[in-house]
């Protein structure tokens, strides 16, 4: 049985105010992590249902791992947890945007090491090679953190 309500009417899913939430095919929504504060991006992930239902019910941001098919809230293992201030969606109802404020030793997003996973920039748009840059500095050592 879904938890969300079942998408009917186009005009309720675009312009209602029933969150109603299209999964796709693959029974995933993308879903961006954004800090409440300062609106920087943190981070894109994947959610099923069930991720998605978890992270409404107890304010920590949960996703689906694709590449471990289970749940994954976020910080389970570096601490590095994701408090959900605000639940969006666009206008078609099938991406999710969460506010989010980090809570964690390291005030980090990203498995890596940073606060963001979007740490790298292209130098060059026009450059066929495609160089990039770090555009900050991590704030742990992923190899302290989960000591794989």
């Amino acid at each position: 049985m879904s938890t969300f309500p079942v998408r009917h009417d186009r005009h309720e899913v675009e312009l209602g105010s029933q969150f109603q939430p299209k999964f796709g095919a693959d029974g995933l929504i993308p879903c961006i992590a954004q800090d409440h504060a300062s609106g920087e991006v943190l981070m894109f992930a994947f959610m099923n249902e069930e991720s998605l239902d978890h992270t409404l019910q107890t304010g920590k941001a949960t996703y689906w791992s694709r590449s471990r098919s289970k749940l994954w809230m976020k910080g389970e293992e570096s601490g590095n947890v994701q408090l959900v201030r605000e639940v969006r969606t666009d206008c078609d109802q099938d991406v999710i945007l969460i506010k989010v404020e980090l809570a964690g030793s390291a005030n980090a997003s990203c498995h890596n090491g940073y606060r963001s996973c979007f740490y790298r920039k292209l130098t060059d748009l026009h450059d066929s090679t495609f160089p990039m840059e770090t555009t900050t500095a991590p704030l742990f050592d992923p190899k302290d953190v989960y000591k794989k």
